[in-house]
């Protein structure tokens, strides 16, 4: 799990981050991945992975509060369910969806029905609900009852997951590393293993070990389809369909629960302000304005670096399935040999495995999103969005934090003047309330909130940056990086990311009531309005 996503669950409960870090494996246990034979066998080839370790460390460390965890899904879900179910949810599992009817009256209040059918008992019943939310996986049957329009390129190959129990843990005291390719050169099999990691060293989601010694009990199996596929409208009316549902893609770049978890993060906020009554429904346009971008650069993405696997596989000398054992032995000694051609061979492996970068040191990939939507306010700015230097090189493996309205609140450790645990940015914001940021000079935005408050009946965290203020910029670090002056502010979203950010102070009541109103979708301002408001807030 990247960072990005567990701080979705460090913003919803600290107690869920903190126990998804105690189960996830970190650390060594996930600092490279590697192309080999067998588990047993040669090694081709590593690459640094999540920056563990080496020069990009400080990259990953920078810019999240949160670390980087490799958490299954079988591990990950029991933790969600047993927040959901102790926080008033209920849940129901043999469960089958049957029908979506969505109620033709025209009023906001209309209802969407959902039959369904307990697959234990037989029993039919009905769940009627305001919204209804498709999260229901790559063949879900939401999407296919609201029939939403997809986008998909011709078929891929079947996919085994073979879920096993298996100590390795002689194998792994030099090749630490949670993914480890399995091309088998040396054997004409029709497929190729990848092998991941569960729990260190003695659970693994894997085919070839290359140790007959070695006890192995299969736990599960599962086949699946690589699909390259991606919805172009993520609803219809009141049903949303949200993760691989509307993404459905390979398991390369390591983003599937992440980009899941991050679409319900960018919609639940939405559908509890209009629930609320404090928005207005049409905020929740731009979930899809959003998040449909994203779901389709992912699928994209993540097939694109199946493919560039593919390449580094051929590199390495890998014969369609078929090939005699000559033509396998004699494509793989190339690399060995001392000729222009085993010195042409030995540059594009070099080539394609520094290019896996794309894939293992993915930060730009998972942390680069740009929401561009009427809940973004980016009338102010001066310019278009540029990315920052690191970026504009390698937008996949780098990322530049910025409060441009749109991209995601930059980190930062916050202190206080009398020392106590350091802050996150991230923690002082979000909780399902809008949080301006400003420093010193910024009084005018505390009484700009207290007006939104007033009129719009939205509460929004005030919170100062500054020396004497509520929190300290102990390393400095929020002076280069908030993008305003002193007082100036930063509009926060429920979401973490940027609304709308003021350089500097002036007329401070009047311009976030209009941004607050442009962003929740509500009606403008009437004219006779605006000089009591603007007396009201001068007060």
């Amino acid at each position: 799990m990247n960072s990005a996503a567990l701080e979705c669950l460090r913003d919803l409960d600290p107690s869920v981050y903190d126990e998804c870090i105690r189960l996830g494996n970190h650390g060594d246990s996930i600092k490279n991945n590697r192309w080999a034979e067998t588990m047993a066998g040669e090694e081709y080839a590593r690459v640094p992975s999540w920056g563990v370790h080496g020069k990009r460390k400080s990259d990953y460390e920078g810019v999240s509060p949160c670390r980087y965890a490799d958490l299954p899904q079988s591990l990950l879900e029991p933790v969600l369910v047993k927040w959901a179910t102790a926080h008033g949810w209920q849940m129901r599992f043999d469960t089958r969806l049957v029908e979506v009817i969505e109620e033709k009256e025209s009023s906001s209040d209309k209802k969407v029905v959902a039959r369904v059918v307990d697959q234990i008992t037989g029993f039919e019943y009905s769940v009627r609900t305001r919204y209804l939310f498709g999260a229901d996986g790559g063949r879900s049957l939401v999407a296919e009852h609201i029939d939403l329009p997809f986008t998909s390129m011709p078929g891929g190959a079947q996919a085994y997951n073979v879920l096993v129990r298996a100590d390795l843990g002689h194998l792994m005291r030099h090749q630490e590393g949670n993914i480890h390719m399995l091309p088998r050169l040396e054997k004409d099999y029709p497929f190729v293993a990848l092998a991941r990691m569960v729990k260190p060293w003695a659970e693994w989601m894997f085919v070839f070990i290359g140790d007959a010694d070695i006890t192995v009990s299969i736990l599960h199996t599962s086949r699946w389809q690589i699909n390259e596929t991606s919805a172009d409208v993520l609803f219809r009316g009141h049903v949303f369909c949200l993760g691989d549902a509307i993404h459905r893609h390979p398991p390369t770049l390591g983003l599937g629960s992440n980009t899941c978890i991050q679409d319900t993060f960018n919609l639940s906020w939405k559908i509890a302000y209009v629930l609320r009554s404090l928005a207005s429904p049409s905020l929740l346009d731009t979930y899809n304005t959003e998040r449909q971008p994203v779901a389709s650069k992912l699928v994209l993405d993540s097939n694109n670096t199946l493919r560039s696997h593919i390449a580094l596989w051929t590199a390495l000398g890998m014969q369609p399935h078929g090939s005699p054992v000559s033509a396998r032995q004699a494509a793989k000694e190339v690399l060995n040999q001392k000729s222009p051609a085993g010195q042409q061979a030995r540059k594009a492996l070099r080539e394609r495995v520094r290019h896996m970068q794309t894939e293992s040191q993915a930060l730009g990939t998972a942390m680069n999103q740009l929401y561009v939507s009427s809940a973004i306010c980016a009338a102010d700015e001066e310019s278009a969005y540029q990315p920052g230097p690191k970026e504009q090189i390698d937008p996949c493996r780098y990322h530049d934090p910025s409060t441009y309205p749109g991209r995601r609140l930059p980190h930062v450790w916050l202190g206080r003047r009398i020392p106590a645990k350091l802050e996150s940015t991230l923690d002082v914001a979000g909780k399902g309330a809008f949080t301006l940021l400003t420093g010193i000079g910024g009084d005018g935005w505390r009484t700009a909130a207290q007006l939104v408050q007033h009129t719009l009946g939205v509460e929004v965290n005030v919170v100062g940056i500054g020396i004497g203020l509520e929190y300290e910029d102990v390393y400095l670090d929020w002076d280069e990086k908030s993008g305003v002056e002193e007082d100036g502010c930063v509009l926060v979203r429920p979401d973490l990311f940027v609304a709308w950010r003021s350089k500097s102070a002036g007329e401070e009541s009047l311009r976030l009531l209009a941004v607050m109103r442009r962003v929740l979708g509500v009606a403008p301002i009437p004219a006779d309005e605006q000089e009591w408001r603007w007396d009201w807030a001068r007060r």
